[in-house]
């Protein structure tokens, strides 16, 4: 069942998931290939419920408590039918600059609310547990996130949010949102040091923030952009110092940010960069594989509205653009 999905395309999902009944055979058989396992205790000795609901409810013998396929996942307690959240997930994993939750909400026919909750969800899925330790060739860089406020230069970051990311050349990519909107050299020495190899090169651009951190790793090479100097070969190394990767990094996180979410909060925004950061990591794979991999991390990364509500104004403040 999984090698069919790989490739899937969005047409073939709608066929393949028409309703309910479909998704939720797909979903136990991921889930629970050896028969259904209690989601609370992890034991096999558990019996169907006689139930009027839509979803199969299990009884647990070993800890008394009753489970479905949905608990302890982020579509647990939702009430949007099971195959629209699958359709979601592929829409998600196949749209290379995001798709916004007013764009989910018209194509699956669910309120814009509901949408936008699922959205999060599905984000929050999408998150790396424990990204992987980056070696070789490895570039940092830092992008600062919002709109110009009336009466001040670009240059403002008063109503910004900082972004520093590592790239490693032809490989993987982390990122880290600021919350604080200041980048100093202490924070991105603790960045790089829990997710880069000291055997690793670093590239960087001049910014003196890097110049203490670079210590620590094999190589430290800049290039000096305000003096346009983007690319520079070493004559005695043949390395080639250059951020040209991080920055396509930037430039495509920039265009899912500003061009189909126009605005993101601050409070938001990690959400948004792990879900970037996952496609990017996944970018060598298909869409499909990419839809697999997100399903298989739903379980334990349950995300309620409560646990968001302090960054929610309002609903309609953080309505996304049609």
């Amino acid at each position: 069942m999984m090698a069919g999905l790989n490739n899937l395309t969005f047409v073939e999902m709608v066929t393949r998931f028409p309703n309910e009944a479909s998704a939720m055979s797909f979903l136990e058989a991921m889930r629970w290939p050896t028969g259904p396992v209690c989601s609370h205790c992890g034991c096999t000795d558990v019996s169907p419920v006689a139930s009027k609901r839509a979803r199969p409810i299990f009884y647990c013998s070993g800890c008394k408590k009753q489970f479905s396929v949905t608990t302890g996942t982020v579509m647990e307690d939702s009430k949007i039918p099971l195959h629209k959240w699958l359709l979601a997930i592929h829409l998600m994993c196949a749209s290379k600059k995001g798709v916004s939750s007013l764009q989910l909400h018209r194509m699956l026919g669910i309120a814009y609310r509901s949408a936008w909750h699922l959205s999060h969800r599905i984000r929050s899925a999408m998150t790396e547990a424990a990204p992987e330790i980056m070696s070789g060739t490895v570039e940092a860089d830092e992008v600062y996130i919002g709109g110009l406020r009336r009466g001040k230069g670009r240059g403002y970051r008063g109503n910004k949010t900082a972004v520093v990311a590592i790239v490693e050349r032809g490989g993987r990519a982390h990122a880290h949102v600021m919350p604080e909107a200041k980048v100093t050299s202490a924070t991105v020495a603790t960045m790089l040091e829990e997710h880069v190899s000291t055997d690793a090169i670093l590239n960087t651009d001049e910014s003196s923030i890097y110049t203490w951190p670079g210590r620590e790793f094999a190589s430290h090479e800049t290039v000096n952009h305000q003096k346009e100097e983007y690319v520079r070969r070493d004559r005695r190394t043949g390395r080639m110092a250059s951020t040209n990767a991080v920055e396509g990094y930037f430039g495509n996180f920039r265009r899912q940010v500003d061009g189909t979410h126009h605005h993101v909060s601050s409070g938001h925004l990690p959400r948004y960069s792990n879900e970037f950061e996952f496609k990017y990591n996944t970018r060598k794979i298909t869409d499909g594989q990419r839809t697999v991999q997100t399903i298989r991390r739903l379980e334990n990364r349950r995300l309620t509205l409560y646990k968001i509500a302090e960054h929610i104004p309002s609903l309609q403040d953080t309505r996304e653009s049609r």
